[in-house]
């Protein structure tokens, strides 16, 4: 029988900085002149709707939409509380990973919504394949939690972190907590094995 983390996304309580999240992915942000806005295009409607009810849950308003190429689009209001958060992740126009950054269980589990897939018997988070620099720091993070990644496909269009073994797949569960209750949403979503 396994036991509950005590340090899961549904213990938590929702923070801006669980939008970094989105971020160490392909999540992009722009600040507006009412505030930064975050996006991200992602591949089934399911995801969209979770990262929306996710940063609704912060009191940040957000949509469902569509992104010029068809797919699902997931973004915030335009909004002056997501100002630190742009700034703190871009570097000029170039996104940047904020030096020592460590991602809460929800922004663990914003990042598994937007871009995280089996692979196998692995687990992979998607990366930014237009900001490699992040990459390595990412790495980094994930170590942090206890989670040692192994990049992969850095050169390719779809850099990911992998994630092997049942030790390091069940702390992601345990600390991403339950899917969504689509049923789709379960075969992309993390198991210990």
């Amino acid at each position: 029988m396994s036991q509950m983390s005590l340090f899961s996304a549904e213990t938590d309580d929702a923070a801006i900085d669980d939008l970094a999240g989105l971020l160490a992915t392909h999540g992009q942000s722009v600040h507006t002149q009412i505030g930064a806005r975050i996006s991200v295009v992602v591949p089934e409607l399911w995801r969209a709707q979770a990262i929306c009810r996710d940063i609704t849950a912060i009191g940040i308003a957000a949509e469902v939409s569509e992104s010029e190429e068809g797919s699902p689009l997931a973004r915030s209001e335009a909004n002056p509380r997501l100002t630190a958060l742009h700034r703190r992740w871009s570097s000029g126009a170039v996104k940047s990973v904020p030096d020592g950054w460590t991602p809460s269980p929800r922004a663990l589990r914003l990042w598994v919504l937007a871009a995280g897939r089996p692979e196998g018997i692995h687990y992979v988070l998607g990366l930014d394949p237009h900001a490699p620099d992040t990459h390595a720091p990412l790495a980094t993070s994930l170590m942090r939690v206890g989670m040692a990644p192994t990049l992969v496909g850095a050169q390719g269009r779809q850099p990911a972190l992998r994630i092997t073994g049942r030790k390091r797949r069940t702390r992601l569960l345990e600390t991403v907590g339950a899917p969504p209750q689509d049923p789709t949403a379960r075969a992309a979503w993390p198991t210990p094995s």
